[in-house]
């Protein structure tokens, strides 16, 4: 599992022209699965440690401009939508490879359990994409501040 995190203002989701929910300051997250996630993971210590570190990763402004702060303690916005392409394989060619990306199947059931469990933990607002469809997002990133977590290196 790998996750795109970008701290921003505001973000909109659309699918074809229709809203399909948007937030104020908060976390922006790409979520992607790969072939070596497997229905096993959202009972694994690290899929606990990376929702974790999503709700309490200190990347927001304490009052003297220190990032001391976490989506929690700010009750945030926090806005996921799913990127298989976090998984593209780009070392031959031109046109990238998909082949370390999960299967459709596993990555939208994947997905949604980790939808179900971030919205559990949200703070404040809550929005995602819809799993497979062609999405327009919207974002102001706030920084701009982009950290990158993998199930691999938790």
């Amino acid at each position: 599992m790998r996750m795109v995190i970008q701290r921003v203002s505001d973000a909109k989701v659309t699918v074809g022209g229709k809203s399909l929910g948007s937030i104020g300051t908060g976390l922006l997250v790409l979520v992607g699965f790969g072939k070596r996630d497997t229905a096993e993971l959202p009972d694994s210590p690290a899929w606990k440690k990376l929702l974790d570190k999503l709700t309490n990763l200190r990347i927001f402004p304490d009052d003297e401009g220190k990032l001391n702060l976490s989506l929690a303690d700010i009750k945030g916005g926090l806005m996921l939508v799913s990127q298989f392409t976090l998984f593209a394989d780009c070392k031959k060619g031109r046109r990238p490879s998909f082949t370390d990306a999960c299967h459709p199947y596993l990555a939208e059931s994947l997905f949604n359990r980790f939808v179900e469990d971030a919205r559990s933990l949200a703070p404040g607002d809550f929005a995602t994409g819809r799993f497979g469809e062609e999405m327009h997002l919207d974002f102001t990133n706030w920084g701009p501040v982009t950290i990158i977590l993998d199930s691999e290196d938790i």
